[in-house]
């Protein structure tokens, strides 16, 4: 019987995604992501070599399915809400993802995931908002860079610091998450006009 590598491959990425996202890169346990697999363990160290490379394929794994999902176009540049309320949309669909890139930002700061791809991602992503400030379709008032950093940081703390809304926000205006949504993109509409 032939084996099916990509789709053991696949299983087991699946499956690390959710024990990464809960339990982090040091915490994570291989033997529970081949049981979610249902997949021998060493097929992980054959398909991957460690745990840190799983890891690392799961974050790669995950950001192209993000940049896939969410483009920024230039159209899109001119409506930066918009976008940001797209984005909140993957992160509210995927909650696992912005766990993933916490656990990156805490523990790896120095040796972060597919970071020279990622680096042309961005500056894709600010060379588009930046013939958008060129056209005027966009406020020039801020660095195309920190602008997006700004985004991304807006749109991700709804879910890496969830107690901060607990504190800072009355229960009336924690709101549902359509209204922390919409929140979200009209105060980036602000911070863009």
């Amino acid at each position: 019987m032939a084996w099916d590598t990509a789709r053991t491959r696949q299983l087991l990425l699946d499956a690390a995604v959710e024990e990464f996202a809960e339990h982090g890169p040091q915490g994570a346990r291989v033997a529970r992501v081949a049981t979610r697999a249902g997949v021998n363990k060493e097929r992980i160290y054959q398909y991957f070599g460690s745990k840190e490379k799983l890891f690392v394929a799961v974050l790669e794994s995950e950001l192209q399915k993000l940049a896939a999902a969410v483009p920024l176009t230039a159209e899109q540049a001119a409506d930066l809400g918009d976008y940001a309320g797209r984005v909140f949309d993957y992160h509210h669909t995927h909650p696992h993802f912005v766990r993933l890139l916490a656990w990156e930002g805490l523990l790896c700061q120095d040796r972060v995931a597919a970071e020279c791809e990622r680096t042309d991602h961005y500056a894709e992503k600010i060379a588009t908002l930046t013939n958008a400030q060129r056209n005027g379709t966009l406020t020039d008032a801020v660095d195309p860079g920190e602008l997006m950093r700004a985004v991304i940081a807006l749109t991700t703390s709804w879910f890496t610091l969830p107690q901060l809304t607990r504190m800072l926000m009355t229960p009336a205006a924690k709101g549902s998450p359509e209204q922390q949504r919409e929140a979200l993109v009209t105060l980036v509409r602000r911070l863009t006009a």
